[in-house]
């Protein structure tokens, strides 16, 4: 009997064990807002936190990349874990950062891309900003759509709520009485925003392949029955070779009413504007692909880079420190041919020394730099 009750209770401990690791989903609360990213890329918003005793506020905000016509790679069908999504511990760029990467193995449909999400938040803040790097892996070109699945769910509750698109501030809200819950492109223009009634079986890729390619931003939709509406956004097309990439961000806030929310949007583009901050001219093109040693140097806390790109090239710009072990990643993404400086912020970093790399289609080139506190 002694031995059936230890297996009953290692199976228990098995059954706990795994069941952390598979329902486990890296969060983070800012005072104001939390969020939940699971391992497939479905990001979930809270108020105030993601216990039972909050508020959910949007069931579902996942990525759209249409590659071909009608093939589109999607949450719901496609989408499997290529890295383990996690909280950052000292992240650089805000005060909390969740990172995920994601894949089309589920499916193993086309088109063949990896999807990386860095979501940022700040303390007191109730807005997020999603950075998705999409990276075409198919051996062929693509004109990669990009675009947003989203469910909204204001105060626990589906249905009956509107959605309508802010001209002047560029925002996409959902609203049912006083709450706000805007959706902003913030990388690209937004091209195309529409809303229709939740129903069963809706991701298909036909349907998001014709709804990514709506042409269009609907100004209102009224929801009039208990499933809700969807929201499905989209940018303009933009051609990726095999191994390019292209960033794009979005940024979501809450309100308790509609100025609330734009007031909170409008400290997202703040951050926003922090966080990138590439400036380029694409008007002196130099001979050569150059990396310039920072200014200043020392530096407390921030100091410039500066590189230039004698053509179009995909740029990855990292930092580490002495031992090797990589503290930042501030530039994955296509610049155009060009001089372009990253204004750099160590205000997160140790005083030391550290190590920049500039990694391009024309090779690496690394220089050290000094930060004193």
């Amino acid at each position: 009997m002694k031995k059936i009750v230890n297996i009953f209770s290692f199976l228990i401990f098995l059954f706990l064990t795994y069941s952390n690791a598979i329902f486990a989903q890296p969060s983070f609360n800012t005072g104001e807002f939390a969020i939940t990213v699971n391992d497939y890329g479905r990001i979930r918003l809270y108020t105030p936190d993601t216990s039972e005793a909050g508020l959910r506020q949007l069931e579902r905000m996942s990525i759209l990349v249409a590659g071909a016509p009608y093939q589109v790679f999607d949450y719901q069908n496609d989408a499997d874990s290529e890295e383990e999504t996690i909280l950052l511990n000292n992240p650089l760029l805000s005060d909390y950062e969740i990172y995920g990467a994601f894949n089309n193995y589920y499916s193993s449909e086309a088109p063949d891309v990896l999807v990386k999400y860095n979501v940022y938040g700040w303390n007191g803040g109730k807005f997020i900003i999603l950075k998705s790097t999409v990276v075409n892996r198919e051996t062929a070109k693509i004109n990669a759509i990009v675009g947003m699945d989203i469910i909204p769910y204001l105060d626990y509750e589906y249905g009956f709520d509107t959605v309508s698109y802010d001209m002047t501030n560029e925002i996409i809200r959902s609203h049912r009485g006083l709450t706000n819950l805007g959706y902003k492109l913030l990388s690209h223009p937004l091209a195309s925003a529409t809303a229709f009634e939740w129903f069963d079986g809706y991701e298909t890729d036909t349907n998001y392949y014709n709804w990514l390619n709506h042409g269009s931003i609907d100004n209102e939709y009224v929801s009039e029955t208990a499933d809700g509406p969807v929201i499905i956004t989209s940018q303009a097309p933009q051609e990726l070779a095999n191994g390019d990439s292209i960033e794009v961000y979005y940024a979501v806030s809450l309100g308790a009413d509609e100025s609330e929310m734009i007031a909170n949007m409008h400290a997202a583009e703040e951050k926003y504007s922090v966080i990138t901050k590439v400036e380029s001219d694409v008007k002196n093109i130099p001979s050569q692909f150059t990396l310039d040693q920072n200014y200043p140097n020392p530096f407390n806390p921030s100091t410039k880079i500066s590189f230039g790109l004698p053509q179009k090239s995909k740029v990855v710009l990292k930092i580490f420190n002495v031992l090797g072990q990589q503290v930042a990643e501030l530039l994955n993404q296509q610049l155009e041919a060009g001089n372009h400086v990253y204004n750099f912020d160590g205000s997160k970093l140790t005083s030391g020394v550290y190590i920049y790399s500039l990694q391009t289609d024309a090779g690496t080139i690394s220089k050290k730099m000094s930060l004193l506190k």
